[in-house]
C-alpha cells in the first residue's frame, strides 16, 4: 500500500517545440494546449498576479492587526522565502514544462500521494485566491462607483445588502455584517471566467493591458504619496506585543505568512508552461523577473502607506484608498488608485482562474480526477469544462465568505506547495542527476533547505483555526483521492 502511494511518475527530457503547436508534455498523457506565450507574456502574467491583492488589500490588513509599520519587514521576509521557492520553480518549470505546476513536479519526485496533497493544496491557493481577490475588487469597485456619483453631484451609495459577505472574519472570530451576499464579486468572477474560457492568448493580451494601467497608478502612488509621509507614523516601528500574534516580532512573522498570499503570481506563471513557446528559456525569465520587480514595489508601497496614515487605520478592504482619503489634495489620485486597483485586482483574478483549471487538467490526464476536467475545447484549446467549474465555485465563495478567512487559507496552501517544490528539487538532483536542466538552482543544497524551512516556518505562525480548516480540507481531499484517484491512476494501472 505504502509503495503504491509513493509511486513516482517517470520524467523524460522536455522537447523543444514550435510555437503555436499542441505538444505532448514531458509527463505522458498531457496534450491539447497551444504554445503561444513568450517571455514577455509570462513576466506580465506574473506581475498581473503578484501586484494586486498584496498592495491593494492585504497590506493594510496585516499592518493593522499584526505588524504595524514593520509590515515592511514582513514583505522582506516573505519575499526572501519566495525567492528561494522561485529559484526551485524555475528549475522545474524549465525541465518539466507542463500545466500542473507544483502538482506535476511533486508527482515526478515525491510520489503520487504527496502529489495529490499538493494538488489539493493548490486548489486553496488558486481557487480561494480568486475568491479573496474578488472580495477586495468589490470593495474598490463600490468605492469607485460612489466617487463617480459624487463627481456627478449625487450622494448615491452602493446598497450595503449586496456589497459584502454576510459574515466578517478577524482573529478567528466571525461577526454578522447584515449583508446578503457580495454581488460585485460574483459579477467579476463570472466575466473573467468567460474570458478564460475563450482562450489563453486573449487572456494574456487583456492581462498585459491591465498590468500597464496598474503599474502606472502604483508609481503615481509612490511618487505623490511619499510627499505626505509622516515619519512619526513609523514610531514605534515594531509595536509592542499585545498577546499572541498581535504585534511584536511574532506579529511581524504572522504578517509575513499573510502577505505571502501576494506572491502566488510566479507560481501561476508555471501553470502556463505547457502554453509557452520556449519554456526552457522563458519560464525562468517569467518566474524570477516578475518576482524581483514586484517585491521591490511591495516594500516601497508598504513604507509609503504606513507613513501616510497610522497603521491602526489601515485595516479595511481598500487600505490604499483609505490612506488617500485622509488627504483631500490627493482626491484625484484616490480616483486613479481606485481605477488602478479595480484593474489590478481584475488581472489577479484572471491569472488565478487561468491557473486552477490547468492544474485540474493535469490531474485529470493522470487519472486522479474524472476525465471531465481534462477536456480541451476543440476551437479555443482551453480546459473549458474545468474553467466553468472553477469560476462557479469561486463566485460562490466570493459571494458568501469574508476576506480574512479566504486570505489565510490561500497563504497556507501556497506555503505548503512552495515547501514541497523546494524539497523536490533536491530529491530529483539525487534520483535523476542525468536529466538535462536548462536552468539550475545555484547552491541547491543551501537554497532548497532554506526555502523548505522558511515556508514551513511561516505556516507554523498560522492560528489554530487555520490549521483546523486545513485539516478538514485535507481530509476531504484524501477522501476524494482514495474514493476515485487511487483506483483510476493511469500510472498505477499501467504497471
Amino acid at each position: 500500500m505504502l509503495k503504491d502511494l509513493l509511486i513516482v511518475k517517470p520524467v523524460a527530457p522536455a522537447p523543444h517545440v514550435d510555437a503555436g503547436e499542441p505538444v505532448e508534455g514531458s509527463l505522458a498523457g498531457e496534450a491539447g494546449l497551444r504554445r503561444v506565450l513568450g517571455a514577455r507574456h509570462l513576466v506580465l502574467l506574473g506581475v498581473g498576479a503578484i501586484i494586486g491583492a498584496g498592495i491593494f488589500v492585504m497590506t493594510g490588513q496585516a499592518a493593522a492587526h499584526h505588524a504595524g509599520p514593520a509590515i515592511i519587514l514582513s514583505f522582506v521576509l516573505a519575499g526572501t522565502a519566495c525567492a528561494f521557492a522561485g529559484l526551485c520553480y524555475a528549475e522545474f518549470a524549465a525541465m518539466i514544462p507542463v500545466s500542473g505546476s507544483a502538482y506535476s513536479y511533486t508527482y515526478a519526485t515525491l510520489g503520487e500521494a504527496l502529489a495529490w496533497f499538493v494538488g489539493w493544496s493548490l486548489v486553496l491557493e488558486y481557487l480561494f485566491a480568486a475568491s479573496a481577490v474578488a472580495v477586495g475588487w468589490s470593495a474598490y469597485t463600490t468605492s469607485l462607483m460612489e466617487s463617480v456619483a459624487r463627481m456627478l453631484g449625487s450622494e448615491w451609495t452602493f446598497p450595503a445588502l449586496f456589497a459584502s459577505a454576510p459574515l466578517s472574519y478577524a482573529n478567528g472570530e466571525f461577526a454578522a455584517t447584515g449583508a446578503l451576499f457580495n454581488l460585485p464579486a460574483v459579477l467579476v468572477v463570472g466575466a473573467v471566467g468567460v474570458l478564460c474560457y475563450v482562450g489563453i492568448r486573449q487572456s494574456a493580451t487583456a492581462n498585459a493591458a491591465i498590468v500597464a494601467v496598474k503599474v502606472v497608478v502604483i508609481l503615481a502612488l509612490i511618487g505623490f504619496g511619499a510627499q505626505y509621509v509622516d515619519p512619526e507614523n513609523w514610531v514605534p516601528f515594531i509595536p509592542p506585543n499585545e498577546g499572541g500574534d498581535r504585534f511584536g516580532w511574532s506579529g511581524v512573522l504572522r504578517a509575513a505568512s499573510i502577505v505571502f498570499f501576494a506572491y502566488i503570481g510566479f507560481d501561476a506563471v508555471s501553470t502556463a508552461a505547457q502554453e509557452a513557446k520556449n519554456p526552457q528559456r522563458d519560464m525562468p525569465i517569467g518566474i524570477l523577473g516578475s518576482l524581483v520587480v514586484c517585491t521591490l514595489l511591495y516594500i516601497v508601497v508598504a513604507a509609503v502607506l504606513t507613513g501616510m496614515l497610522p497603521y491602526t487605520e489601515l485595516g479595511t478592504a481598500k487600505p490604499v484608498a483609505t490612506a488617500l482619503e485622509a488627504y483631500p489634495a490627493l482626491g484625484w489620485l484616490k480616483f486613479a488608485i481606485e481605477i488602478g486597483a479595480v484593474a489590478g485586482l481584475t488581472s489577479v483574478i484572471l491569472v488565478m482562474l487561468m491557473g486552477q483549471p490547468r492544474i485540474f487538467y493535469a490531474m485529470a490526464h493522470d487519472g486522479l480526477l474524472p476525465k471531465f476536467f481534462g477536456a480541451s475545447h476543440p476551437r479555443f484549446h482551453t480546459p473549458h469544462r474545468a474553467t466553468v467549474v472553477v469560476a462557479v465555485v469561486a463566485a460562490l465563495l466570493a459571494a458568501f465568505f469574508p476576506l480574512g478567512m479566504l486570505g489565510d487559507l490561500v497563504s497556507m496552501g501556497t506555503l505548503l506547495a512552495f515547501a514541497t517544490v523546494c524539497a523536490g528539487v533536491l530529491v530529483l538532483r539525487r534520483t535523476r542527476p542525468d536529466l538535462p536542466r536548462p536552468f539550475r538552482v545555484p547552491l541547491a543544497p543551501v537554497v532548497c533547505v532554506l526555502g523548505t524551512a522558511s515556508c514551513l516556518a511561516l505556516v507554523g505562525f498560522m492560528g489554530w483555526y487555520n490549521w483546523a480548516l486545513l485539516g478538514a480540507w485535507t481530509l476531504v481531499g484524501f477522501a476524494i483521492y482514495f474514493g476515485y484517484g487511487y483506483r483510476h491512476s493511469k500510472l498505477r494501472r499501467a504497471r
